[in-house]
């Protein structure tokens, strides 16, 4: 049986590697030394993975150094893809984990990628990565593979065992011996693609298609706001046909569908076509924090509020409800819209590390906001604990005639005086 290295132990490689740790042997690598350490301790910040799901995988190991990984002959890479900050595809991550495994490369060996990327990066980027490195040639000395991850972090039911997962090889052999691999894990089936190329494309366009489903809502939306009719009232009615798509509006963050686009985008501007509808979809939806934080100061302003110093409460950081994951997280546009207006802002979250918050984002989380000193509150992300608050609860932090902004539609109709 094969010897496999996990490279990324984040979101979406610990999970595959405990997955994968129970059935055969498994190393977890991660340059991060504190998360090795952590892990070896039972623990995962991320949440993802329970200390008894940790330990059932048996076969299991975590390491920081290569060495360690020497020995293994197939290497799935898992690290992220996000955009830098012109919107462009950052494959660093990618290419440094290339390089890493390019170090440790042996004839025969096979190197997995499911990190989301362009069609094409794969045989384009990481394949001549491994080359140079290795000294060794695709499809003579090692062999390639793609499938993308379908994780959705904070999701307990859709884990990675139970989503149908899509895989390829870089030849007809290697296809079918890197579908086996997974269907051995995979109790909802595999789907083995014709290319590690139609791969690449089937993942990207996944996230896509809800960028742009969601951007709809979005506009629509800021239509029915105009024209003084509740949306979430608006989708429930129309829901009611059988083949109505159930999107709702929102802030799109995340390192998925706030991201992914901009690859497929990437790619086909390289190509020379010049898309519209997606980048349309990646504007409206990147406009939506600056919007909200908009709407809630002309309400404030409407009920006798004076904006300059007024105090605000943003309640949720994460990009998703129920989940501690900050990446890419759209709440910091309300937040820093807010401040441009001259709010002072108090962001609160009982799922985010409030240690990332401020490394990444410049962001001190307040624990226990005070009560009755708002001039506005929004709910931001719909954690659990928020959703069991009554409207009471939550105008409690209020001051008289605040207002409270319901982003997400958590409470009944009316309830709150403000909502998407």
């Amino acid at each position: 049986m094969k010897k496999i290295a996990v490279i990324g132990l984040g979101y979406v490689g610990l999970p595959l590697a405990v997955a994968l740790g129970e059935k055969r042997p498994v190393v977890g690598f991660d340059i991060n030394a504190k998360r090795i350490a952590e892990l070896q301790k039972g623990e995962d910040f991320t949440r993802e993975v329970s200390a008894i799901e940790l330990a059932a995988a048996s076969h299991l190991s975590f390491t920081d150094s290569l060495d360690e990984i020497a020995d293994c002959t197939v290497f799935i890479v898992t690290v992220p893809t996000p955009i830098d900050d012109y919107k462009a595809p950052d494959l660093t991550p990618l290419v440094k984990a290339s390089e890493s495994v390019g170090n440790v490369l042996k004839s025969g060996d096979i190197v997995i990628y499911e990190s989301t990327v362009y069609p094409g990066a794969t045989e384009e980027v990481c394949v001549p990565v491994l080359e140079r490195v290795s000294a060794l040639k695709l499809n003579e000395d090692f062999y390639a593979g793609y499938s993308p991850e379908r994780i959705n972090p904070g999701d307990k039911e859709h884990r990675v065992t139970t989503i149908k997962k899509v895989t390829s090889g870089s030849t007809l052999a290697i296809a079918e011996e890197v579908d086996a691999l997974y269907a051995d894990i995979i109790t909802a089936g595999t789907h083995k693609a014709s290319s590690i190329k139609v791969a690449e494309a089937a993942k990207v366009i996944e996230n896509t298609q809800r960028d742009l489903n969601i951007a709809l809502m979005n506009e629509l939306a800021m239509i029915f706001a105009r024209l003084r009719i509740d949306t979430h009232e608006v989708l429930s009615a129309a829901g009611t046909k059988w083949n109505f798509l159930p999107f709702k509006p929102g802030l799109v963050g995340g390192h998925c569908i706030g991201v992914d686009p901009y690859y497929l985008t990437h790619k086909a501007q390289a190509i020379g076509y010049h898309p519209e509808i997606i980048l349309a979809g990646r504007r409206t939806n990147d406009g939506m924090g600056p919007y909200v934080a908009s709407e809630l100061v002309k309400a404030m302003i409407k009920a006798g509020h004076t904006i300059a110093d007024a105090r605000v409460l943003v309640m949720g950081f994460t990009f998703k409800e129920n989940c501690p994951d900050l990446r890419n997280t759209r709440v910091i546009d309300v937040v820093k819209e807010l401040q441009d207006f001259g709010c002072q802002v108090d962001v609160t979250d009982c799922w985010a590390d409030g240690a990332e918050a401020e490394h990444e984002y410049g962001i001190s989380l307040v624990d226990k906001p005070e009560q009755g000193s708002f001039s506005g509150v929004i709910v931001a992300v719909p954690h659990k604990e928020y959703a069991a608050m009554s409207a009471g609860d939550l105008r409690g932090y209020l001051k008289a005639d605040g207002v409270l902004f319901d982003l997400k539609g958590l409470l009944p109709l009316g309830e709150a005086d403000l909502r998407l």
